[in-house]
């Protein structure tokens, strides 16, 4: 809009001025907000796609990769923290990652989380799409059938009625409906392999049922292992009542292990057999225990434990045999004739049991205050059960103890024990030998029964070995869902890899018997009537070219009844079944 001022009126023009347009009313539900919620919208759609939630499932599968590969804080403290010193600044850059807890790190939660989301929002719509397309008939008749991926053309004997009803009789399984055309041609539609989009549906809720499984087992379920020695008395028995007595325990997030179940066991004996090659053949440990009301009875139950066989125990907890190994047995004889006797566990470290580990005696005798952690021994060594020795190095040539032996150094002086931090059974603390607190000794290759001297008259002895075994109780109070959920998951995707969709329509014409206009059948709803199309039937119906549904009729007493299929994920999916459809009509091809 142009203006001009008061000069105007005298005849002298005054200079143009632009008015700035008028601002636009915002509208109710406009601005930021909207756009925000907008957002949302599109960031919610995204989420709850099927493709989404297939990148989803990729991505958990991929980060599950570092559980399995690298080793893990969780299941073997000493090990991982082996790896991340042996790796240095690439360790120690994947433990901050939490490379070394997957399952428990916050990227692992968050993908598991997201696919959780994205399932529940993609499968609760397309559930309720799967009813409404359970509850529609199937779809109209289209014109011109021959334009099918697979189509014949026959004529038949009888009437058209006559006919229709037999098409009917021989569609068992199948959702069907019949109409009448214009002109009194009769048509029939039928569809099958609805089973398929079940599977789908079923292998997706499995999926989701699983996740939420393994969701509750993290939550409230609990894992604990514990070395116990075989046949060597006190140290055969372990009892579950509290988180301490366990070497490593591993409780849900919301477990605070004042809630276990109680029980006891014994370790009577344990017996491996192996192959000549030196694979394993069989593990079996010898036990007892004791659970509910054998605890205050004292009264025993026996079992043979074996791999893959654990000990059912009431409560929902299982107990299995993981793993066994050698404890060699040291008498350290002193000066004064006092001894301390050791049967320490050693650490496998190859196929033929080649064990590292330190037997650690803690309280020499004669010795009071500061100068006991002045005089701690450590005999730290590898035992071979079949030893030999090569480059000076022994090593075990069998994992039978067919001539044990060890290999022994001894420290003596601080082990750091009283610092509080913990320490590896298998080893000693490196930095008390740094800093001159544990002095090195004298070392000794030994077979059953000989000893070494120490510079101070101590004697050590290696008086021989015994069996460890490594026990594992577990907990799962959703285990049994789980299982069942990864049934029906296979079962639901193998049901939608096998069973095909299929569509299948005829239209019956000529003939004395062709019914009348407007009435109809309808075998899926059991009623009759006439049936009016969907607007998706009648565009189905104008493909092709108009035509008179009775010509090229034979004589009087036959029809042409024209067959159209389509399997809706394949174009070959039906197979001979089509065949078999087209001959219900009991026609000869024309």
């Amino acid at each position: 809009m142009v203006t001009r001022d008061a000069t105007h009126l005298t005849g002298g023009l005054a200079p143009d001025v632009v008015e700035p347009p008028a601002p636009r009313p915002v509208r109710p539900g406009q601005g930021p907000i909207r756009g925000t919620l907008a957002f949302l919208r599109n960031i919610w759609r995204q989420l709850t796609s099927m493709r989404t939630a297939l990148v989803l499932l990729f991505m958990l599968a991929l980060a599950s990769l570092p559980g399995a590969l690298l080793p893990q804080w969780a299941l073997n403290t000493s090990k991982t923290a082996q790896y991340i010193v042996d790796h240095g600044s690439w360790g120690t850059l994947l433990n901050r990652l939490g490379f070394f807890q997957v399952f428990a790190s916050p990227w692992y939660a968050a993908i598991y989380l997201l696919l959780f989301t994205s399932l529940v929002g993609c499968l609760l719509p397309r559930t309720w799409d799967f009813v409404g397309q359970i509850r529609m008939k199937p779809v109209a008749t289209p014109r011109n059938l021959a334009r099918m991926p697979h189509s014949a053309s026959v004529t038949a004997a009888g009437d058209a009625v006559a006919v229709a009803a037999r098409v009917s009789a021989g569609l068992r399984g199948w959702r069907k409906v019949q109409r009448v055309e214009s002109g009194g041609t009769i048509t029939i539609s039928a569809e099958r392999g609805f089973i398929r989009e079940i599977g789908n549906l079923v292998f997706h809720f499995s999926l989701l049922g699983l996740l939420v499984a393994i969701a509750v087992g993290k939550l409230f379920g609990y894992e604990g292992s514990v070395i116990v020695t075989a046949d060597d008395g006190a140290s055969s028995a372990f009892c579950s009542s509290t988180p301490s007595n366990y070497d490593n325990f591993r409780p849900g997030l919301v477990v605070d292990g004042t809630g276990l179940t109680p029980f006891c066991i014994n370790v009577d004996k344990f017996a491996a057999t192996y192959t000549d090659a030196g694979q394993a053949s069989t593990f079996v440990a010898s036990i007892r225990y004791q659970t509910g009301a054998q605890l205050t009875s004292n009264t025993w139950s026996t079992r043979a434990l074996e791999v893959n066989d654990p000990l059912r125990i009431p409560g929902g907890q299982r107990l299995y045999l993981l793993g066994h190994g050698y404890a060699p047995t040291f008498t350290v004889t002193y000066p004064g004739g006092q001894t301390r006797t050791a049967t320490t566990p050693f650490q496998p470290q190859d196929s033929a049991f080649t064990s590292q580990g330190t037997a650690k005696i803690l309280d020499p005798p004669g010795y009071t205050g500061a100068a006991v952690l002045k005089h701690q021994l450590a005999i730290v060594g590898i035992f071979a059960p079949s030893a030999s020795i090569s480059g000076g190095i022994m090593t075990s040539s069998f994992p039978a103890p067919d001539q044990p032996g060890v290999a022994i150094q001894i420290y003596r002086g601080d082990m750091g024990l009283e610092t509080g931090q913990a320490q590896s059974i298998f080893s000693i603390d490196q930095n008390q030998v740094a800093n001159g607190k544990l002095v090195k000794l004298n070392r000794a290759n030994l077979a059953p029964g000989e000893s070494m001297s120490l510079d101070d008259g101590t004697k050590i002895t290696f008086s021989g070995y015994k069996q460890w075994v490594s026990l594992q109780t577990s907990y799962d109070p959703a285990q049994g869902w789980a299982l069942i959920f990864a049934i029906t998951l296979l079962i639901g995707l193998m049901t939608s890899l096998t069973i095909k969709r299929r569509r299948v329509w005829y239209r019956i014409s000529g003939g004395p018997g062709s019914a009348s206009a407007g009435g109809a059948s309808d075998d899926a709803a059991g009623t009759h009537g006439a049936v009016t199309p969907r607007s998706d039937e009648t565009a189905s119906m104008r493909a092709g070219p108009l035509s008179d549904p009775t010509r090229n009729v034979g004589d009087v007493g036959r029809v042409k009844v024209e067959v159209g299929g389509l399997a809706r994920t394949d174009q070959a999916g039906y197979g001979d079944e089509f065949d078999k459809l087209v001959a219900l009509a009991d026609g000869v091809k024309g």
